[in-house]
């Protein structure tokens, strides 16, 4: 499917188990929590318009996890048609909330042309530290000098560090600002409101979601096999059950692909105990390291470096103690170390497992 149509998107969908889970129970989501709803929703809708355009003889077994994606494009618009950001609704996600944020504009532009007006009058400009109007805890107020405090009537929001400067919100413009703060607080119950009925609607079909999610995750992995299969120009072995191990030309995925040197190795074909010796840096490890790497990533579904023609037995265990002391001087607990490790693969070891023992009794 990857070489004649591409790979598909998966986009950044994310786990919204703990949201979906809460939905279903009544909770409110936030904002942030309802856009990853969406995300993972568009996901889904890609995922499923792919696989529509996109399909070939052999694929069929993808197929169930394909029929288990259940998209809502309806409910995927609506999410981004009303959320902007984690922390920011559309002032039109409501007809009631989009009339609310006309007034609070209309009320913030009124108390700033009214401030605009005191702090460019010659009778105010002699009181004021700046002719700017301001901000503090949420009232919109105008910095003046200390010592005029009693020539601008009105509430004291905040002082400077120094003490030079309070920031008063004057008499004339207190009313104005008390409505305005209930015209915001209407309008945090109108973004409240709207996010409960999001998140109402989301709980309905939480299953759903959730069950497509499972399937998206596994989509997510087969391809991802896939794609890590390319990138090493992998190739897919025989499987059998019976220990027999025959690498072709197999590389370490792990080591450039320039320079790593290939390696043709069989076990349990002709003899069952394979003892690798030779110089430092002669690859003895790396060897060691192929067969077991190759042989975990089969029994996990993964393809393998190397040729076509390689055979991998499915064992019940891996067994391995690979040291890679390289020192000369080997104390008695690394000695002993090594010790216990073979002592607990013994105690597990079968016909059906595969046992790796790199620098056996180095530290004596």
């Amino acid at each position: 499917l990857m070489a004649k149509f591409g790979a598909p998107s998966f986009g950044s969908a994310k786990n919204c188990t703990p949201a979906l889970t809460r939905a279903k129970a009544g909770g409110l989501l936030s904002m942030k929590e309802l856009l990853e709803i969406g995300e993972l929703l568009r996901v889904l809708r890609s995922l499923k318009e792919w696989r529509a355009d996109n399909s070939c003889e052999g694929t069929e077994i993808l197929d169930r996890y394909f029929e288990m994606l259940f998209p809502n494009k309806y409910f995927e618009e609506k999410i981004f048609a009303a959320i902007r950001s984690e922390e920011e609704m559309y002032d039109n996600a409501s007809p009631a909330l989009y009339d609310l944020c006309r007034k609070i504009r209309q009320a913030e532009n009124g108390i700033r042309e009214k401030l605009d007006r005191m702090v460019r009058s010659s009778g105010y400009a002699k009181f004021l530290q700046e002719g700017i109007v301001t901000m503090r805890d949420g009232r919109f107020v105008v910095p003046v000098k200390a010592e005029h405090r009693a020539s601008v009537p009105g509430l004291v929001h905040d002082t400077s560090a120094s003490g030079a400067t309070l920031f008063i919100e004057p008499a004339a413009v207190v009313e104005i600002n008390n409505d305005l703060k209930i015209l915001e607080r209407r309008r945090q119950e109108e973004i409240e409101r709207i996010l409960y009925e999001l998140s109402a609607e989301a709980g309905g079909f939480a299953q759903a979601v959730l069950d497509s999610y499972e399937s998206v995750v596994s989509l997510n992995l087969i391809f991802a096999k896939a794609k890590l299969g390319y990138a090493m120009r992998a190739g897919r072995p025989s499987l059998n059950g019976e220990g027999r191990i025959f690498l072709k030309n197999a590389r370490h995925p792990l080591l450039d692909p320039k320079t790593v040197v290939p390696i043709t190795v069989g076990l349990g074909i002709d003899y069952d105990t394979l003892i690798i010796t030779g110089p430092n840096t002669g690859g003895k490890t790396v060897s060691l390291k192929t067969i077991g790497l190759l042989t975990g990533m089969t029994m996990c579904g993964l393809l393998i470096p190397a040729e076509d023609g390689s055979e991998i037995s499915v064992f019940s265990a891996v067994l391995a103690d690979i040291g890679d002391e390289q020192s000369i001087e080997q104390s008695l607990s690394t000695f002993s170390s090594h010790m216990k490790t073979i002592v607990s693969i013994l105690e597990v070891a079968g016909p059906d497992t595969l046992i790796l023992l790199d620098e056996l009794g180095a530290g004596t």
